[in-house]
């Protein structure tokens, strides 16, 4: 959403989820619903929690080499 400037994406994320029970449908709906471009909503519509890792990858390999240049190893 902050990619498309969406005004307070944050808190509209947090309406949708604080206190409700989150599912596919409700995440469905709240996607759809976004003023985004149709292209983004079908990319955000097929992320799974299986299928999205975000920066993970980038982050364990950051905190690898971090790690290994503490103790020497590198």
């Amino acid at each position: 959403m902050r990619r498309y400037g969406v005004p307070e994406p944050y808190e509209k994320l947090k309406e949708l989820t604080r206190g409700r029970a989150v599912n596919k449908e409700s995440i469905r709906e709240f996607i759809e619903g976004l003023e985004l471009p149709n292209e983004a909503k079908t990319e955000l519509l097929k992320l799974t929690p299986h299928s999205y890792v975000g920066t993970a990858v980038d982050l364990a390999l950051t905190t690898e080499k971090a790690v290994k240049l503490v103790n020497g190893k590198c």
